[in-house]
């Protein structure tokens, strides 16, 4: 009997691990078997999880770019307007160093906001399937800042662009297709150069785009709190974000910012979640005392990637993260590491207009900063009166010209706020 039991059992454990492996198979696309990828549908398996969480297919959708550690982010709205994380790939390839794209040729991949159309997806593209990442914005173009054709697509292979392999990117196009089949007309597109916790904007205060990126931080800021795509415009050659122009004014990219105020719910929850943020950053400043990052080259990210292959052939020629080949140094050692200098921001150091409360400057005390708590932690400092937010304009209707009033766009905080 105990033969018989054990041999029971030993044939149970075969058939679950004959389904395990049937199930990992099935989460990736035998990609021979795609007859029109154009129209190739989300996997069974991501249409459950939109069901979990109370979303619908074609609901509009969000793309967050990490490029520190090499992560795309799927966002879609659920059915109280706020946005959930539904899918996450891993980066297959990015070129350069951390920092945002300057000029032709510097190999830079873009960080900022970006609003895609159904225009930017291209199911031509030699690189199995392509979504233009919208670079050079007007933020971008206003600064002088130079590129074209820089993409998220597939191939594994890249040049300024954010590469996937092709079974990855295959998923993002068929989640934004749906979304624009679904009407949202404008997707936004985030891409960071890291998670802007307190940790990691101490760890990276002194490479030479942190002014710029503290700018992008406000972005971050409004998204944690409000977990909805921010009013993103350009004026005076700066970001602002979440802005309710008080005297009628127009954004202008490279003219003076119009007077403008912060709707007084999101000042609240922004508030608390800076609070959060400076304890947040006392404590990196203890446990990294004296300690800095050293951001790696593009090179020896490949080498990091070249050393875990050992030997093993892939179809794909990965570039690995920056978390992988980068570490912390002393500060006093890191300038003699760098041997070429960071990509350059060309963002102003004048205090950035945003919806962020006013803060102490950042070169007086780096805490001061504007907040970037983890997720965690924004769901606790958020007050609980913080309204659910309705339909975001950003999500159904397109970006309005940033020149000119349009007195018929409602302002996007009477969707979300009951004030």
């Amino acid at each position: 009997m105990r033969i018989r039991h054990f041999a029971y059992v030993s044939l149970m454990a075969l058939a679950l691990a004959g389904c395990n492996d049937t199930l990992e198979s099935a989460s990736k696309i035998d990609l021979s078997t795609v007859k029109n990828k154009v129209e190739q549908p989300l996997p069974p398996r991501i249409l459950a999880q939109m069901s979990a969480k109370s979303m619908d297919r074609n609901s509009p959708i969000l793309i967050r770019i990490f490029k520190e550690e090499g992560a795309l982010e799927i966002w879609k709205a659920k059915t109280d307007n706020r946005f959930d994380k539904i899918a996450d790939y891993k980066i297959c390839a990015w070129s350069g160093r951390l920092g945002p794209k300057v000029k032709t040729g510097d190999r830079q991949a873009p960080e900022g906001f970006y609003n895609l159309t159904r225009a930017n997806l291209n199911p031509n593209s030699k690189y199995y399937l392509a979504i233009n990442t919208g670079f050079p914005n007007k933020y971008d173009a206003v600064n002088g800042r130079t590129g074209s054709d820089l993409m998220i697509h597939g191939a594994c292979s890249s040049s300024g662009c954010y590469s996937m392999t092709d079974e990855q990117v295959l998923e993002i196009y068929a989640f934004a297709r749906d979304a624009f089949k679904g009407g949202q007309t404008s997707v936004q597109l985030q891409a960071f150069p890291f998670r802007m916790t307190a940790e990691n904007m101490y760890k990276h205060r002194l490479d030479p785009s942190y002014d710029f990126w503290k700018m992008l931080k406000v972005g971050y800021d409004n998204f944690e709190v409000t977990k909805r795509p921010p009013d993103v415009n350009v004026c005076e050659k700066k970001y602002v974000f979440n802005q309710q122009t008080t005297d009628g004014g127009a954004f202008n990219p490279a003219g003076k910012c119009p007077a403008m105020s912060t709707p007084p719910a999101l000042a609240s929850a922004l508030s608390s979640y800076d609070k959060t943020y400076a304890m947040d950053y006392a404590k990196a400043e203890k446990k990294f005392d004296g300690l800095a990052w050293y951001d790696p080259t593009e090179a020896e990210r490949k080498a990091v990637v070249a050393k875990t292959r050992k030997g093993r052939e892939l179809a794909y020629a990965p570039t690995g993260t920056s978390l992988e080949a980068g570490r912390m140094v002393k500060v006093a050692e890191l300038e003699g590491m760098m041997s070429k200098p960071a990509v350059p921001a060309t963002v102003p150091e004048a205090a950035v207009a945003s919806a962020a409360p006013a803060a102490a400057p950042a070169t007086a005390a780096p805490a001061a900063a504007p907040a970037a708590a983890n997720a965690t932690a924004v769901a606790a400092a958020t007050p609980p009166n913080v309204p659910v937010p309705q339909q975001n304009p950003l999500a159904f209707a397109p970006e309005p010209p940033q020149e000119t009033a349009d007195a018929s766009k409602k302002p996007f905080w009477k969707f979300w706020s009951k004030n």
